[in-house]
C-alpha cells in the first residue's frame, strides 16, 4: 500500500535501492487495486471505508494512521518526499489515447499508473507484461498481481479462477489486533457478541517498568478463554476514540513510533506463546504493522493461499523453518473486512455468494 513516510517504510528509499540492483530503467508504481475498492485517477489515490470511497488524504482511517498518516493523495507528490528520482503519472487519458507505453519510456524515471476499473486493470497488466524486459523492477500493492493476472487471463495464458471451499470451522483459534481503525473496532465488537472472548492488552502499561506482567495477564486470560472453548481476541484499542489511545498519546507526547513498535512486538510474543502452548492451527491478525511483527515473531518467511475471505486478506498457510510450518493465518489491514471477518476466518473462509 502507499502507507509510508521519509522516516518510516519509505517506498522512495526502496525504489532507490531497487534501481541500484536492477538498473536505472523506468519504474512503474501501481497502488490502485479496483477489486479492493482502491482507485487511482489523474494521479490521486482513493480508498474505500465503511461509508464509501474517500480521497486518501481525507480517508477516515488512513488520514489519521498512528504511524504514517496520509496527508497527500497525489501518489507522485507523496513519493517525491521520499526520493529525488523524478516522478510522473500515466493517467486515464494516456491509456485512452494509447500514449501509455510511449510515455513510460520517456523521462521521468518513476511513473504512477491510474487504474479505476477491471478493463483498465487489463491495460495496466498489458503494459507491465509488454515492458517485462525494459522495466524489470515494479513497485506496488496487490494491484500489480491483479493487473498481471487479469491481462494473462484475457490472453488465455492462465486459467480462470475456481471457487475455493471453506477449510472448515476451527474453534482452537485466536486473534490479536493492534489496529485503531473504526473498521477493526466494529470487528472486535462483532466478535465480542458472537462467541469470542475480548481481552484488552493495556498498551500504556507496556511502556512502564514491568511490560512482562501486562503480557502475562493477557496470556493468562487468553489461556482461560481457550480452555473454556472460546476463541480469545487480544486487542489494544477499540477504534480511534478509545481512551486507551488518548492515554498512550499523552504518555508519548504524540510520538507513537516507539510505542507502536513495542505493541507490535508484544502482540507477536503473545501470539507465539498461544500458538506453541495451545497448539493453535489457525490465527488471525488485525493491523498492518501488527501483522509484520507477528510474522516476524513466528518466523514466517512465505505464505501460500488456502481459502478466500475478503480480497487481500485470505487465509494462508504459513511457511516456517520450524514446527509452525503449515499454520493457517489471516493477515488484514486495519481498515479492511466485514464486521464478521474474524468469524469468517474461524469458520474457514471460502467463497461467499
Amino acid at each position: 500500500t502507499l502507507d509510508s513516510s521519509p522516516q518510516v517504510g519509505s517506498i522512495g528509499k526502496a525504489i532507490d535501492l531497487g534501481r541500484q540492483h536492477f538498473g536505472a530503467h523506468p519504474v512503474p508504481v501501481i497502488t490502485a487495486a479496483p477489486e479492493m475498492r482502491r482507485y487511482q485517477a489523474f494521479g490521486s489515490l482513493f480508498c474505500s471505508a465503511a461509508d464509501g470511497v474517500h480521497r486518501l488524504d481525507r480517508h477516515p482511517v488512513m488520514a489519521h494512521h498512528p504511524v504514517t498518516p496520509m496527508a497527500e493523495a497525489d501518489v507522485a507528490r507523496h513519493l517525491a518526499e521520499q526520493t529525488e528520482i523524478p516522478t510522473g503519472c500515466i493517467d486515464l487519458e494516456d491509456f485512452r489515447d494509447g500514449r501509455a507505453n510511449k510515455k513510460i519510456a520517456s523521462a521521468p524515471d518513476i511513473w504512477t499508473l491510474d487504474m479505476i476499473s477491471a478493463e483498465q486493470q487489463i491495460e495496466v497488466g498489458k503494459l507491465l507484461w509488454d515492458r517485462r524486459r525494459d522495466s524489470r523492477f515494479v513497485v506496488g500493492s496487490q494491484g500489480v498481481e491483479y493487473a498481471l493476472v487479469s491481462y494473462l487471463r484475457s490472453q488465455g495464458l492462465i486459467e480462470l479462477p475456481r471457487s475455493l471451499p471453506s477449510l472448515g470451522r476451527d474453534d482452537n483459534f485466536a486473534v490479536v489486533s493492534g489496529s485503531v481503525s473504526p473498521t477493526s473496532a466494529s470487528q472486535i465488537a462483532w466478535a465480542s457478541e458472537n462467541g469470542f472472548a475480548p481481552i484488552r492488552l493495556d498498551a500504556a502499561r507496556l511502556l512502564g517498568p514491568d511490560p512482562s506482567i501486562v503480557e502475562d495477564q493477557a496470556l493468562s486470560a487468553a489461556r482461560d478463554a481457550n480452555a473454556a472453548g472460546t476463541p480469545p481476541i487480544v486487542f489494544t484499542a477499540e477504534g480511534p476514540d478509545d481512551p486507551a489511545l488518548c492515554q498512550l498519546r499523552d504518555l508519548t507526547g504524540g510520538n507513537m513510533d516507539h510505542a507502536n513498535d513495542l505493541i507490535g512486538r508484544s502482540l507477536g510474543r503473545i501470539m507465539r506463546e498461544l500458538v506453541t502452548e495451545l497448539g493453535l492451527s489457525r490465527i488471525a491478525i488485525s493491523g498492518g504493522d501488527t501483522s509484520g511483527r507477528v510474522c516476524e515473531a513466528l518466523g514466517i518467511y512465505a505464505l501460500e493461499a488456502a481459502a478466500p475471505t475478503i480480497p487481500g486478506a485470505a487465509i494462508c498457510r504459513a511457511r516456517t523453518e520450524g514446527d509452525l510450518d503449515g499454520l493457517e493465518i489471516a493477515l488484514k489491514g486495519g481498515q479492511m473486512g466485514s464486521p464478521d471477518y474474524f468469524g469468517w476466518v474461524r469458520d474457514g473462509g471460502g467463497t461467499r455468494a
